[in-house]
């Protein structure tokens, strides 16, 4: 092959040495010469390969504790020197310049040092890689006749390229060239992430730059004709749909992950076992109780129609009698997401219902782990950013603004309802009772039309129950509908220009209405 560079001398400096000493031995055996720096040249040799001091190579020592090391003409000429410009390879040669073929660099661990609690601020500076980015920059720059790896998962490809080809192909050096300064361009945001942080506090960033590195290509999108894959967000520490291990089933869809991101953001606002079904993202039921059984058994009661194919999460391990719950017949559940699943739940709920071999269980770990506090969508020409809607409720805040009162054993179903309601597509209203969902109106272009959804959805229920609504009722048309089906409680953010009139129609009917000075408007 004419383009294949062979590798004789190659600089190895690493923070990450994580299959290193397998790939410095493969090296040695195929005559490659290694030039090390101090921890890693240690690494090495305690390791019984034979390595040159790149110090003694300079002929310059590492100095400012580690600081400067590499950043020498030796160094860096033996790297961007261009094989094929005689002129470059004369001044080398004048200076007594080795050529290097393979560079093998990862840099401080900069975001691993961030993360830990406590870390100050001169710690984190200290992790501020200067050679290494250099480095890697350098001979990605050269990739025509240097090859860079910059994680172990380089190492195997770099190996069989040399055992088959006696050096390494362009191929492989453009791919890895690429990837070096994609590498470098996410550790240079992480820098000027933390250090906008550190001076810029609950501010909204100046400039935003995320990577997400593909993780699937998935079937579809939305619609068969539709190309989608999913991308991970590489720092993301929250239990996520991304991260989770998929215990059983099918291949998730787009839509599947959707639902079940959703059906996760419901349960995780709850303390107590909790359960929600969502069907085409909004939810069709949603339930608490003493136990999770005993709460999804009241969720999938909701809108038992609607259930069919649905996706659930669940805030809880899933346990035996969860699954015996949901291996009863005539259910059909796509896909379930949980922290947990004990190994008799999932053995249960792959082998006994006529689903089994369908059903996707994720795990997704704690629930504690901390939320994005930002949420983002995107529009032609750019993104939308704003708060995340996740603030814990205060009750003690919201006010009773009628004559008639709220009885005590009434306040669970109204905490329950507004938490409910802000997770249901705009204008959103919801019917709850025994702090379960029993009605749903969602993503209507009237409030009146929605609750008439509602009311409907819960048929006989709705006498007994709770309604809330995302944002004040403009008119209070909507007031004597919810008296006629048997509401007994309203909750709503307030503030429209005809409150009192709203006011004035609960008064009429004897419902007790709370304001709680908070929209959720989820569009």
């Amino acid at each position: 092959m004419t383009d294949v560079v062979p590798v004789r001398n190659a600089l190895i400096s690493v923070s990450n040495k994580l299959g290193l000493v397998d790939f410095a031995l493969a090296l040695q055996t195929a005559g490659v010469t290694l030039f090390s720096t101090g921890g890693t040249r240690k690494h090495l040799e305690d390791a019984g390969i034979a390595v040159e001091d790149i110090a003694n190579y300079t002929g310059f020592p590492e100095m400012l504790d580690g600081r400067v090391k590499t950043l020498h003409p030796k160094v860096f000429g033996g790297i961007l020197a261009r094989r094929d410009k005689p002129d470059h390879m004369d001044a080398i040669a004048e200076h007594d310049i080795e050529q290097f073929d393979l560079v093998v660099v990862n840099l401080y661990p900069f975001e691993a040092t961030i993360s830990r609690a406590g870390v100050t601020t001169a710690e984190a500076i200290e992790q501020i890689d200067i050679g290494g980015p250099s480095l890697v920059r350098a001979a990605a720059k050269n990739s025509s006749h240097v090859a860079i790896a910059t994680c172990a998962e380089h190492y195997s490809a770099i190996v069989d390229e040399i055992q088959t080809h006696g050096g390494t192909c362009s191929t492989l050096r453009r791919t890895l060239a690429w990837e070096a300064f994609d590498h470098c361009s996410r550790y240079d945001r992480a820098i000027a992430d933390y250090l906008r942080g550190e001076s810029v506090r609950g501010d909204f960033p100046p400039v935003i730059t995320q990577t997400f590195r593909r993780k699937a290509v998935l079937r579809y999108g939305e619609n068969p004709h539709q190309r989608a894959a999913l991308y991970a967000n590489e720092i993301s520490t929250s239990a996520n749909l991304v991260n989770a291990m998929q215990l059983s089933g099918k291949e998730l869809s787009y839509n599947n992950l959707l639902d079940l991101d959703s059906a996760l953001g419901i349960v995780r606002g709850f303390a107590q076992p909790a359960a929600s079904v969502m069907k085409h993202n909004n939810p069709c039921g949603a339930a608490t109780g003493q136990s999770l059984a005993s709460a999804v058994e009241k969720a999938m009661a909701g809108d038992p129609l609607s259930a069919f194919g649905s996706v659930l999460g669940l805030n809880r391990t899933v346990d035996l009698a969860t699954a015996e719950l949901l291996c009863q017949p005539g259910l059909f559940i796509e896909a379930i997401v949980a922290p947990d699943f004990e190994a008799s739940a999932v053995g249960l709920l792959t082998t006994k219902p006529k689903w089994r071999d369908n059903v996707r269980l994720m795990k997704v770990g704690r629930l504690e782990d901390p939320m994005p506090p930002l949420a983002q969508r995107y529009i032609s020409g750019g993104i939308l950013v704003q708060d995340a809607d996740r603030q814990a409720a205060v009750p003690l805040q919201w006010k009773t603004v009628t004559a008639e009162t709220v009885e005590d054993e009434v306040w669970d179903d109204i905490y329950f309802a507004w938490e409910m309601v802000k997770h249901v597509k705009s204008n959103a209203i919801v019917l709850a009772s025994d702090t379960s969902l029993v009605g749903v109106g969602a993503g209507q272009m009237s409030r009146v039309d929605s609750v008439e959804i509602a009311i409907e959805k819960a048929g006989e229920r709705s006498t007994g129950s709770v309604l809330a609504s995302d944002a004040f009722f403009p008119f209070p048309d909507s007031i004597p509908m919810a008296a006629e089906a048997g509401v007994i409680a309203i909750v709503q953010p307030g503030g429209s220009r005809k409150d009192q009139d709203v006011i004035d129609a609960c008064n009429d009917h004897g419902i007790p209405m709370v304001f709680t000075g908070r929209r959720h408007f989820k569009h």
